[in-house]
């Protein structure tokens, strides 16, 4: 039986300047790192107080220089969910003024009422913030 996600991993082309923007950006902290004994790899791990997934960053030395493209075969993209509606204007208004480039909030089409708003990290990894009404307690 899966009980439940335990973490996801990102692989990103700089792994600090990528953990720094998922702390200032959306509150993560870290909460480790490890390097490869042979300096292969550099992994930085980060919580978030609303989740119980945690996020792991891996940079390769010797990986593509190349930004996320969800064309190719893989994570399509990663939707985080907030509590409410007004939450995404909220989001909306820190992303305006930390400069990020987001899409307007938007109703997502497949499940009534809900609404998304998306954006990208520094690797152009796809990302949302997701308001599903079919999910909260009334």
């Amino acid at each position: 039986m899966i009980d439940d996600i335990h973490h996801l991993g990102f692989t990103v082309r700089d792994v600090d300047a990528s953990a720094a923007w998922y702390a200032d950006v959306l509150g993560f902290r870290r909460v480790g790192e490890y390097t490869a004994p042979d300096e292969s790899r550099r992994k930085v791990f980060l919580r978030h107080d609303g989740l119980r997934v945690r996020l792991g960053l891996t940079q390769h030395r010797l990986g593509s220089n190349e930004a996320f493209d969800e064309t190719r075969v893989g994570l399509d993209h990663l939707a985080f969910a907030v509590s409410t509606r007004a939450e995404l204007d909220v989001w909306a208004q820190r992303f305006s003024a930390a400069g990020l480039t987001f899409s307007p909030v938007a109703s997502a089409n497949s499940i009534p009422g809900a609404a998304v708003l998306v954006f990208r990290d520094p690797d152009r990894i796809q990302l949302e913030l997701f308001f599903d009404p079919s999910t909260t307690d009334v």
